[in-house]
């Protein structure tokens, strides 16, 4: 087919390599504008730009779809479908009905279960046991149109980092086998029962709240693995907790139990086995606990 791509993060990249590889022609890969990073500020395209150009697939970076002038610009690439994963802006009707089949989307989520920005953190925070990948037509609501296909997996104590690369490498071979045979794909209206949304994550959800309980605090470790980084602050400090185990043990919430780092939260303890202080590396807790030892009584809630 002749196939516009759109999208962005590093999660949309396994489905554009996949279409090529079937040997479909990416006529073009729309993505975000690259975006200042690192200590510099300097531009960096994004995942999905540096991906398409490494491909020799024109890139185009618009910072809106609502103009004439960039309608008409894509309805010129005559495509017979545009395949979108991630991409990060809304698409207006005369894109969604430009290219002659429409455009179809992977969402890392199995719907009507989160729908929206972000379905992999959401099913973590939430204790799903299993989610997955869905094909979908896209209209104009939110994650709202009619599924083509899914695929499913265990969450099984995955990151969100980990869960994140599964379902796109999922979510591409996914694609790949609806497109070689769109009727065997019948569309589907989604349910209305079993709706829910994955807002956007807001920075100050990665704070721990050992409030909670030891299963619920695991549960936002993983789930901001590995960026932002879920996080408690010491004497002023950050420090990013990447993983944890849940512990016995009871007391205030936030509160070390031992010299060894075990936080008592609601019901339970947590004890972090890999921890990062700012501007140094990932570490195992014992490490850590060699240089800057956190004693027993100490508050890091």
């Amino acid at each position: 087919m002749r196939i516009i791509f759109m999208g962005t993060p590093d999660f949309a990249v396994p489905t554009l390599e996949a279409l090529v590889a079937a040997g479909h022609e990416v006529v073009a890969a729309y993505s975000q504008p690259p975006r200042p990073a690192g200590r510099g500020k300097k531009l960096q395209p994004s995942p999905v730009h540096l991906a398409a150009e490494a491909l020799g697939i024109e890139v185009r970076t618009p910072v809106s779809l609502r103009g004439d002038d960039e309608q008409g610009a894509f309805a010129a690439l005559g495509a017979d479908i545009a395949v979108v994963a991630a991409y990060g802006l809304i698409l207006p009707q005369a894109v969604l009905s430009a290219p002659r089949l429409g455009c179809l989307n992977v969402h890392g989520s199995l719907l009507p279960r989160w729908r929206g920005a972000a379905p992999v953190q959401r099913a973590i925070l939430a204790g799903d046991e299993t989610t997955g990948v869905t094909i979908m037509q896209m209209e104009r609501g939110l994650d709202t149109g009619p599924m083509l296909a899914t695929v499913e997996t265990p969450v099984d104590g995955k990151t969100a980092g980990a869960l994140t690369a599964e379902l796109a490498a999922k979510g591409a071979a996914l694609m790949v086998t609806v497109l070689a045979d769109l009727p065997a794909n019948p569309a589907v209206v989604q349910p209305e029962v079993g709706v829910t949304y994955a807002h956007k994550i807001d920075k100050a959800e990665s704070r721990l709240d050992f409030s909670r309980s030891a299963d619920d605090v695991e549960r936002q470790v993983r789930a901001f693995a590995p960026v932002p980084g879920a996080f408690f602050e010491l004497e002023g400090e950050r420090y990013r907790v990447l993983a944890v185990e849940v512990v016995s043990g009871a007391g205030a919430p936030g509160v070390t139990l031992d010299d060894g780092l075990k936080i008592a939260c609601a019901s339970g303890a947590v004890r972090p086995t890999l921890i990062q202080r700012a501007g140094r590396p990932a570490m195992d807790a014992g490490a850590l606990l060699r240089g800057r030892p956190i004693t027993a009584g100490t508050c890091v809630g």
